[in-house]
């Protein structure tokens, strides 16, 4: 009886004994050692990280405190106007004491809003104070929600990279052994070129998960706002991350608690203040003016009183066609813009969040079979040809097959885990989760 070995890349052996039967060491699960890694990064921290310095969310506050400091001055009155000069001089001697009635004058004027115009204009610069606010906080839960996206998506690259390691190893194994076989005439050459093909195409595999992990850690680190030349980031190992409630609560906090659809609710009350604004220019304005005239002694050397004027100026709204009616027209065009972005917003939250929602079970499931069945199944199906195999009653491929079945369940697996994961950050998304409720409840 003939026993062959193969060298392996761990110390080891792989065993082939004649007539057919052969045991190769680890070959069902392949659980060799990989290189070391770097420590992997929880998402908490880096979820931190992104909320502090995300150049885009930064932007955004800077907006919202721009716009909160546009509400005082909004409802404030009008500079007053000083006036200076003199009145009645007389042609051509522009002599102060030759007249009675030449004067110089101090003037003031203020201009007066009709009573509730001032009030309603800060109104709407709180309204949009508010809606920028909203804005701000969905734009904080978007860039939450594409960091764990994209920190899923790393994971998924980086267990995809170890599945195809580990299978590339098993197959760089069975090589050796159809080499073995085909040396003493007991396999075909094409069992070899068989098993070879399969190595070369797990390494393509292998180079393309390595592309899909620098752009995953190159979009990281975009969002984290990070030089891009900061280490790797290592993902720790992906489990399934549990919904926040079951799917009637998320509904209703869907449509309570997302910032979009507050951010366009404050825009239907910003266009409820315009177009009451609209029609109160319909009243006039007020302009209070007060003026001092001193006058000098007269030629002979008599004095002459000061005199003091006040008068009150208001503009006629006349132009109600060309001006004041289209005012009004289009604060009713925009308020009706603005309810109909509202509702939309509302159904697209809806009909998004029942998709994620489907989306999320599905894969829960199936992230579940996998574990529970077929991944059993397949390490099963792997033992069996391998019995089969020792009593010459399976061929190479049928082994051969039976080792990549385990590599697409496994990739399957993590494709189910990676698929799960993102709905629910998509549904956190959509309900309006913040950051700390998140963490809390999820990482």
């Amino acid at each position: 009886m003939k026993v062959y070995t193969s060298a392996r890349a761990d110390g080891g052996h792989a065993l082939y004994r004649g007539a057919g039967i052969w045991v190769l060491a680890g070959f069902v699960s392949a659980a060799h050692a990989l290189a070391p890694e770097a420590p992997a990064t929880p998402l908490a921290p880096l979820i931190a990280e992104a909320v502090a310095h995300n150049p885009e969310l930064i932007a955004a506050r800077a907006s919202h405190e721009a716009a909160v400091q546009r509400e005082r001055p909004a409802g404030a009155l009008d500079d007053p106007m000083l006036e200076v000069g003199f009145v009645n001089a007389p042609v051509p001697s522009l002599s102060f004491r030759r007249d009675d009635m030449t004067m110089k004058m101090l003037g003031l004027s203020q201009k007066l809003p009709y009573p509730g115009k001032r009030a309603l204009r800060e109104q709407v610069a709180a309204a949009n104070s508010s809606s920028i606010s909203s804005a701000v906080e969905e734009t904080t839960n978007r860039i939450v929600r594409d960091v764990r996206i994209v920190y899923e998506d790393l994971r998924f690259a980086r267990t995809t990279e170890k599945i195809i390691e580990r299978t590339q190893e098993t197959l760089r194994e069975l090589v050796a052994i159809s080499n073995a076989r085909f040396a003493v005439g007991e396999a075909a050459q094409s069992d070899v070129l068989k098993a070879q093909t399969e190595v070369v195409q797990r390494q393509q595999d292998v180079l393309k998960s390595r592309q899909d992990i620098a752009a995953r850690q190159a979009e990281l680190r975009r969002l984290l706002g990070r030089p891009t030349a900061d280490g790797a980031i290592a993902p720790t190992p992906a489990t399934l991350t549990p919904l926040r409630g079951d799917a009637a609560a998320l509904k209703q906090d869907a449509l309570d608690h997302r910032p979009q659809i507050r951010a366009l609710g404050a825009l239907v009350e910003k266009s409820d203040r315009e177009l009451e604004l609209a029609r109160r220019e319909y009243y006039p304005d007020f302009e209070l003016r007060l003026g001092y005239g001193q006058r000098d002694r007269s030629v002979d050397g008599m004095p002459r009183d000061a005199m003091v004027t006040m008068t009150v100026a208001v503009n006629l709204p006349i132009w109600r066609k060309s001006r004041l009616e289209p005012r009004v027209a289009e604060a009713r065009a925009m308020r009706r813009e603005a309810e109909a972005m509202a509702s939309a917003q509302r159904f697209e939250t809806q009909a998004s969040l029942e998709q994620q929602l489907a989306l999320e079970h599905q894969s829960r499931e199936g992230a579940g079979l996998y574990r529970t069945t077929l991944l059993p199944q397949t390490h099963a199906v792997v033992q069996s040809a391998l019995n089969a195999y020792r009593v010459g009653r399976v061929d190479f491929l049928t082994v051969l097959d039976a080792q990549m079945r385990v590599f697409a369940a496994e990739k399957g697996e993590a494709d189910a885990v990676d698929t799960h994961n993102k709905a629910v950050a998509e549904i956190d998304f959509l309900t309006g989760a913040t950051p700390e409720t998140i963490q809390g409840a999820q990482l």
